[in-house]
């Protein structure tokens, strides 16, 4: 996994989402001391959800599960204090007690901002892209949808092991089957458009995760779509730079829960 140049300089911000951690198909340990790498030189740094996955985790409990979480985050965000770091909640870490226990911890943390649903930085947008899920996808149907995984726990010994068959068939990799490229961007075009972030906003780029099928630089309608994908067997992952521009002027705006 490398990190692009761009205009011959070093971006200053960069996006990475769903490394699915303390989940078996999660092979984020590999990418930890990229992460870290990258933040000690960005001046921000997004986190676009599904970093945790509170369904699968294998920790034994979900409040196991927070506190790792929330240690994960402070190793990251502690070491690295000239860093402006957000992070982008997704549907596997939209679990209420992990909602509740990093609020807390940005309210100690100068340099951590949360976000339920996305993140504005002048012409570039940030979200978890779980917005792609439905073709009408409005702000009202996407908080109904992240409802049903506040209260969620972690699956029992039985799923975990037809999960594990799962993985082990690689079913992940029908990302690029079950969300095509231009279905996803026409998607969060539409979605975006609803929510007042459309291109006629000044809107250029949109960074977005959950599909776990790498994209770079593909454009549609005005738009460029950028996705990491995701650390798992088969699949591309990288840590994603953003424009220069995401950062100029940039007013951080997110929508308020529900």
């Amino acid at each position: 996994m490398g990190f692009a140049m761009l205009n011959g300089m070093e971006p200053s911000t960069y996006f990475v989402s769903d490394l699915h951690m303390f989940s078996r198909r999660s092979q984020a340990a590999a990418h930890e001391q990229a992460i870290h790498a990258v933040a000690q030189r960005a001046r921000t740094f997004v986190l676009g959800g599904d970093i945790f996955d509170f369904r699968w985790s294998t920790l034994g409990s979900v409040e196991t599960t927070v506190r790792a979480s929330v240690d994960w985050v402070d190793r990251l965000v502690s070491r690295n204090p000239d860093c402006q770091f957000h992070f982008v909640a997704g549907n596997h870490d939209y679990n209420q007690r992990f909602l509740n226990a990093i609020n807390a911890y940005c309210q100690q943390a100068p340099n951590l901002q949360f976000h339920h649903y996305y993140l504005r930085l002048a012409g570039s947008i940030f979200l978890h892209g779980d917005a792609a899920d439905h073709p009408t996808m409005c702000a009202t149907r996407l908080q109904s949808n992240r409802q049903h995984w506040l209260k969620d726990e972690s699956r029992g010994p039985v799923k975990h092991l037809l999960y594990d068959l799962a993985v082990k068939a690689r079913l992940h990799q029908l990302a690029g089957v079950v969300h095509p490229k231009q279905k996803v961007a026409q998607r969060l075009t539409g979605y975006l458009d609803r929510i007042g972030h459309g291109p006629g906003t000044g809107l250029e780029h949109v960074y977005f995760g959950h599909t776990h099928q790498a994209m770079a630089g593909y454009q549609l309608g005005g738009l460029t779509f950028h996705n990491g994908g995701a650390p798992m067997a088969g699949l591309q992952f990288r840590i994603v730079e953003a424009q220069d521009s995401s950062e100029q002027n940039g007013t951080a705006t997110a929508k308020p829960p529900a």
